[in-house]
C-alpha cells in the first residue's frame, strides 16, 4: 500500500504546518525528501525496520536518504537551526506516512547515531551508529502485526521454563587446607 504525501498535504497537517519555512526553503531539500519517501519499497522497508529489526522506521532507509545529493548537501552546510528543522520535518513526514499505513507513535525514540562533539563553525554529524546526520527517530507500533519478543524477553522466558538445578559446591570439590603438606 503506497502512501503519497504532497507538499500541500504536509502543510495541512497539524505539525506539518509549523514547518512552512522548511518546505519553502530555496535549496528545496524537503521536496527531495518528499519524493524519496513517496516510494512503496522504502515505505515497506520502514515497516520492516519496526517489525523485524526492532528499530525506528527511519533506520530502514536513513543511509539511502542521507545519500540523496540535495539532502546531503543541505545537512553538510553550517546552519544548525535550519538543519535541525529539516530533520524534524522529516520526522513529521514519516509520522504521516506511518499513521496512514496503520501505525501509531509509541512515544519512544530509537537511536540512529552518536553525535560528534564538533567545534563551532563545522557541521554537526555523528561519529558512530547507523546514520551520519540523524541522531534519533520515533518508534511506532501496529496492532495488526505480531510483536516479536526481544532477546531479553526470550532469555527470561527460557530461564523461567528451565528446571532449576541446585548447586552445591561443597559436594563437588573437597575442601583443601591452606597447608600443602596436609592435603593428599
Amino acid at each position: 500500500m503506497l502512501v503519497s504525501i504532497t507538499r500541500d498535504e504536509f502543510l495541512a497537517d497539524r505539525q506539518g504546518r509549523t514547518f512552512g519555512d522548511v518546505v519553502t526553503h530555496s535549496e528545496r531539500p524537503f521536496i527531495s525528501a518528499l519524493e524519496f519517501f513517496n516510494d512503496g519499497d522504502r515505505q515497506r522497508r520502514m515497516e520492516e525496520s519496526e517489525i523485524h529489526h526492532d528499530r525506528a522506521p527511519l533506520a530502514g532507509v536513513v543511509r539511502e536518504l542521507e545519500s540523496v545529493p540535495a539532502v546531503n548537501r543541505f545537512l553538510a552546510r553550517i546552519h544548525p537551526r535550519r538543519s535541525q528543522r529539516f530533520r524534524q520535518a522529516v520526522g513529521v513526514l514519516i509520522r504521516m506516512i506511518m499513521e496512514q499505513r496503520g501505525w501509531e507513535k509509541t512515544g519512544k525514540k530509537g537511536s540512529l547515531g552518536v553525535r560528534n562533539k564538533t567545534a563551532a563553525g563545522s557541521p554537526r554529524h555523528n561519529t558512530g551508529g547507523l546514520a551520519f546526520w540523524f541522531i534519533r527517530a520515533e518508534r511506532y507500533k501496529n496492532k495488526q502485526h505480531k510483536v516479536y519478543a526481544s532477546v531479553r524477553q526470550r532469555c527470561r522466558s527460557l530461564e523461567r521454563s528451565q528446571p532449576q538445578i541446585p548447586r552445591n559446591r561443597s559436594s563437588t570439590r573437597p575442601i583443601r587446607d591452606s597447608n600443602p603438606s596436609t592435603n593428599t
